[in-house]
């Protein structure tokens, strides 16, 4: 069996939030900063799979939130090119699981592989403090 290693932004509350779901039903999985991963876009493109350009994007992020990136207009290339230069900018957790992988904490290959059903109305991708990528973290 393959082993599921899960990209964080340490200190992240939402990620926490989802590790300790996964954790509850019975998975392991390493743990890795998506912060300071060597990124290159070979490596990160298939994370997207068939999703649309802007939901690639932690809509958190500083540089969205405060207008000076505008994911709507991107280019997959020109996406990637940011997202390597600032992994900030991209959606997490990234999930892999062998050659499955995923952005997001929703329903998608690895989470379904794993088991992992979501109710309707549980919402673990957004920041349960509702603010900047900066401010959903573990209070020290």
């Amino acid at each position: 069996m393959s082993s599921l290693v899960f990209y964080e932004k340490p200190g992240c509350m939402g990620n926490r939030g989802q590790k300790e779901l996964l954790t509850s039903q019975g998975h392991r999985f390493e743990v890795r900063d998506i912060l300071t991963e060597a990124w290159n876009k070979d490596r990160l493109r298939p994370f997207f799979g068939n999703k649309p350009v802007p939901e690639w994007f932690n809509m958190t992020a500083p540089q969205i939130k405060d207008g000076w990136v505008d994911v709507e207009g991107l280019s997959e290339q020109q996406a990637l090119n940011l997202m390597v230069i600032e992994p900030i900018l991209i959606k997490r957790p990234l999930l892999e699981l062998g050659e499955l992988k995923q952005s997001g904490f929703t329903a998608g290959p690895v989470l379904n592989s794993l088991g992992v059903l979501l109710e309707p109305d549980q919402n673990l991708q957004d920041c349960p403090m509702g603010g900047t990528s900066a401010e959903c973290e573990v209070p020290a």
